[in-house]
C-alpha cells in the first residue's frame, strides 16, 4: 500500500521546525505534522504569509499547536536570531525540515554577500541547523530532513575557489549547485551523527515536480529565460499537487522505518508515491569534505557537536 499522510504516527509531545512553512511544500508539511499532534514551529521570512498559513492550518485542524518565528535565510543575523529564539523556547527539537528555497533566479547576493541561491538554499540552513544542534541532540532521536531536487543531478560539486560563481553565473547552474549542496549536507550530517554514535538521524528528500509558487516566481523573475515558462507549464499541467509533493519529506521525517542516510522521493522520478531512492554520485566523500570546509569559512559557523552535547 502506498505511503501517505495517514501513515504518519502519533507525534503528540514532539516539536517540529519547518523552514518556509508559509506556503507550498512547507505549508503542507507543517499542516500534516500538526495534524499528527506535533507542535510546529513555522519558520518563515514573510510574517504576513506565515500568519495566513497559520490560519489555514487552524481552519482545518482547530487543535493544532503552532507558533511563527521570523527566519530570513538570506541574512545570517536573522538565521542566528531565529535559531536562538527556538532553542530558548524548545530545549529539545524532534524534527527539523530544511525545506525553504529559491530556484533559478537572476544573479543576486544575500545580505552577507553570498550568491543568493547557495546562500539561502544551503548556507542559511547550515547556520540554522548549527544553531539548533543542541536542541536536536537533546531529543531522544531527532530527525533532520534536508530537501533537495532532481536538479541535484545537474549540479557540479562546489568549487572552493569560487563558491559564489563569480563571472560564471547561470540561474540553473547556481540552482543545481545549491541542491547538490543540500544533498551532500544531509549525507555528511548523517556521517557526523554516526561518527559520534548519536541517536539523531539526517535524511534527504526531494519532491519531484510539484505545482507550487516556486515555478511561478522563477518565471516572473525572468532569470531562467524561456525555460522558466516551460517549467511553470509543466508543473501546472503534469506536476503533483503540493500536498502530494510534500510526502517524501514527511516520510523521511516521520516513518519509523526510515533510517539516517536514506533519500526519499517520488517513485517515478518526478511523480508517484514516496519511496526510498538509491544514493548515487561517485566522489561524494570528497565533495562533502569540501562543502564542510567552505561552509565553515564562509559563514564563520561550525557544527559544534562537543558544545551541543556538553552537559550543563
Amino acid at each position: 500500500m502506498a505511503w501517505n499522510e495517514t501513515n504518519i504516527p502519533d507525534l503528540a509531545g514532539k516539536v517540529a521546525v519547518v523552514t518556509g512553512a508559509n506556503g507550498g511544500l512547507g505549508l503542507e508539511t507543517a499542516k500534516d505534522l500538526a495534524a499528527a499532534g506535533a507542535h510546529v514551529v513555522m519558520a518563515a521570512r514573510s510574517q504576513e504569509k506565515a500568519k495566513a498559513a497559520h490560519d489555514e492550518i487552524i481552519a482545518g485542524h482547530p487543535d493544532a499547536s503552532l507558533e511563527i518565528v521570523r527566519l530570513d535565510l538570506g541574512s545570517l543575523d536573522s538565521v542566528r536570531a531565529a535559531a536562538a529564539e527556538i532553542s530558548e523556547k524548545h530545549p529539545a527539537v524532534d524534527i527539523l525540515v530544511n525545506n525553504a528555497g529559491l530556484m533559478a533566479m537572476p544573479e543576486r547576493r544575500t545580505e552577507d554577500g553570498f550568491e543568493m541561491q547557495f546562500g539561502v538554499n544551503h548556507l542559511g540552513h547550515w547556520v540554522f541547523t548549527a544553531g539548533l544542534l543542541k536542541s536536536l541532540l537533546a531529543a531522544p532521536a531527532a530527525r533532520v530532513v534536508t530537501v533537495t531536487s532532481t536538479a541535484h543531478h545537474t549540479g557540479r560539486a562546489l568549487d572552493p575557489e569560487n563558491p559564489n560563481l563569480e563571472g560564471n553565473y547561470g540561474p540553473w547552474k547556481a540552482y543545481g549547485q545549491s541542491k547538490l549542496a543540500n544533498y551532500h549536507f544531509a549525507l555528511g550530517l548523517q556521517q557526523e551523527f554516526e561518527k559520534r554514535d548519536l541517536a539523531a538521524q539526517s535524511l534527504v528528500a526531494h519532491p519531484g515536480l510539484s505545482h507550487t509558487n516556486l515555478q511561478v516566481h522563477t518565471h516572473e523573475q525572468g532569470g531562467a529565460g524561456s525555460s522558466g515558462g516551460f517549467w511553470k507549464w509543466m508543473a501546472a499541467n503534469t506536476g503533483m499537487t503540493a500536498d502530494r509533493g510534500a510526502l517524501p519529506q514527511l516520510r523521511a521525517a516521520t516513518d519509523p522505518n526510515a533510517k539516517g542516510g536514506e533519500m526519499y522521493g517520488p517513485r517515478f522520478v518526478n511523480t508517484g508515491h514516496p519511496v526510498r531512492l538509491p544514493i548515487l554520485r561517485p566522489g561524494r566523500q570528497k565533495a562533502i569534505g569540501i562543502l564542510w570546509d567552505v561552509s565553515e569559512k564562509m559563514t564563520g559557523t561550525t557544527l559544534d557537536f562537543d558544545a551541543a552535547t556538553e552537559k550543563v
